[in-house]
Formats: structure tokens, sequence, C-alpha cells
């Protein structure tokens, strides 16, 4: 694999995403960081995301109302989408690791983790 250069955008970003707990798009992500760097373009904040989602620093969520959110806690946990508001919160909850096993039984590959996505009307939308 090749060396990665250090950024300090690129770093700025990740910074940004550990300090939140909003799922923010590549947009506010940009007017965020525009701040500190004026001179950073979309273009570099898009690349930079899409390096860090392939390096497993940042995750990529696919938002209910089809833009991409991102999220600087990489560790395992859940997340909710509110499907009026369009809001991704984390959810707070025991792992459902097992389902991996239940999902293996029957199935003559290997399954290795999943994704699951709860959703509904958030505190806010009910």
């Amino acid at each position: 694999m090749a060396v990665i250069k250090y950024s300090r955008q690129r770093e700025a970003i990740k910074e940004y995403l550990s300090q939140t707990k909003e799922h923010p798009t590549a947009d506010t992500i940009y007017m965020n960081i525009r701040e500190s760097y004026p001179n950073i373009s979309l273009g570099t904040v898009y690349r930079n995301l899409n390096l860090l989602v392939e390096m497993g620093e940042v995750l990529r969520i696919n938002g209910m109302d089809g833009s991409d959110r991102y999220d600087g806690h990489t560790q395992q946990h859940y997340h909710f989408l509110c499907n009026k508001c369009h809001k991704i919160l984390d959810l707070e909850m025991e792992s459902i690791d097992h389902i991996n096993d239940t999902a293996n039984k029957d199935f003559p590959g290997k399954v290795e983790g999943h994704v699951t996505y709860f959703y509904g009307k958030c505190n806010e939308c009910k």
C-alpha cells in the first residue's frame, strides 16, 4: 500500500468529525473547515472524506434524503434515521452482533459483519 502523505486539512476534517455528535454532509464539513482553512476547496474535502472512509477512519452513512453523511466515531454503534426531518442520531443500545451467527447458519459464505439502520420519527418529529 502506498504511503499517504500527511495533510493538515485531512487532520482538520478528522478533528471536526471527532468533535461532533451530528452526522454532517460534506458541504457542512466544508463550511466549518473553511473557517480555519479559507483556501480549501469542496473537492479537497470530498477527496479527503473518500480517503478517510477507505482507510476506515470515518464512516459514510447514506441519509434518507439521498445525501451522504459522515461520522468520525468508527467504533461499532448503530444509527437512527428520522424519516421526517432526515436527522441521523447515534442509537445507544446493546450490541446485536449475534445476528452474524444467525446469518451464517445457512449461508455457504462467511458473514463477518453487518450494518444496521433503525428508522422512524425522532423525538422532535413524533
